[in-house]
């Protein structure tokens, strides 16, 4: 088969050991990501097989059309709203996906948040310009942390939360509160209660059309002056423009950000990375080796079972 795998922005993947299962596969691996659909074309135009890394490629119906020798796609993760499933039934290529997890992900909210308490960041900057200390910082324990979303990684922020003597604060969907409750958490009495309760909060809520915008402008106006949002789920969860503007009028006080509405970030592009009450990554959440090896190890197998006639892990 003839696979091309693309956004390896590390120049990882053929270093990964899960990459022997297709050794005997004619692969092709690109560093970058192309978004125009013309370089989309030429990129993918042999391609059997799609390996997705997350979301970083969107694969519409437009593009599919230019794609005849397209069989499969196999998406490292769950599939979300980038590719487009009608389109892909439509033409019969096979699409698969997987799962990780979801460890790398919370533990690197549990950095964000001790990084930006502790102004790790300016500290570190602030020692190799020849200076002491310039700040005083704030521990987690004993601050309410807040986490939207009680899935997988939700569930996980919590616990790593009450490890470090947070007081726990759950928001979400109905079955989500429900299930808070009976792990013996304590859920907010409404989303306003929520945003003005925490300390801290954690974003973790999938993207999709329900979610989408769902953080708006008057939310983040009911945060504290001196609270911290930490987003390492999608950064379109936020209405457009609301973080930036929220946290030029000090609500919320700071922002620990993974995530963009338009990645990769290259030249310091997104305005959030110019405040400086926003720490800003990457977007290094599922960036993580043994995540990789899972990720891409699931995506991998997929590959080879379609080819015995094994259609494992097919979402259409």
């Amino acid at each position: 088969m003839k696979i091309v795998i693309s956004d390896d922005y590390q120049d990882c993947v053929r270093h990964l050991n899960c990459f022997n299962k297709i050794k005997h596969h004619e692969v092709q691996i690109f560093n970058d990501t192309v978004s125009e659909l013309d370089a989309k074309v030429e990129r993918f135009k042999d391609a059997e097989v799609i390996v997705l890394t997350r979301e970083r490629t969107v694969i519409d119906s437009g593009l599919l059309e230019r794609l005849p020798n397209l069989k499969l796609i196999s998406q490292t993760g769950k599939i979300a709203s980038h590719v487009d499933l009608t389109a892909c039934k439509e033409r019969g290529i096979v699409v698969m996906d997987g799962r990780g997890s979801g460890s790398a992900t919370a533990e690197l909210n549990l950095l964000l948040i001790l990084a930006s308490l502790r102004n790790i960041v300016p500290e570190v900057n602030r020692l190799q310009s020849g200076k002491w200390q310039g700040t005083v910082g704030r521990q987690l324990s004993g601050k309410v942390l807040g986490v939207y979303g009680f899935g997988r990684i939700g569930q996980q922020i919590c616990k790593l939360g009450q490890a470090f003597g947070a007081r726990i604060l759950v928001w979400g969907r109905e079955s989500s509160l429900i299930k808070a409750k009976e792990m013996g958490l304590e859920v907010a009495t409404s989303k306003e209660n929520f945003f003005s309760t925490s300390d801290i909060i954690s974003l973790q809520l999938r993207l999709n059309p329900e979610t989408a915008a769902m953080i708006t402008s008057s939310d983040l106006a009911l945060m504290k002056s001196d609270s911290l949002l930490v987003n390492t789920s999608r950064a379109e969860l936020i209405e457009r423009g609301a973080l930036y503007a929220g946290l030029k009028q000090g609500h919320p006080g700071f922002a620990a950000i993974d995530v963009y509405e338009s990645e990769p970030v290259l030249n310091a592009a997104d305005p959030l990375l110019q405040l400086p009450n926003c720490l800003c990554t990457p977007h290094l959440g599922f960036v993580e080796m043994d995540n990789y090896e899972a990720y891409f190890g699931v995506a991998f197998d997929n590959i080879n079972a379609f080819v015995d006639g094994n259609m494992q892990n097919r979402v259409i």
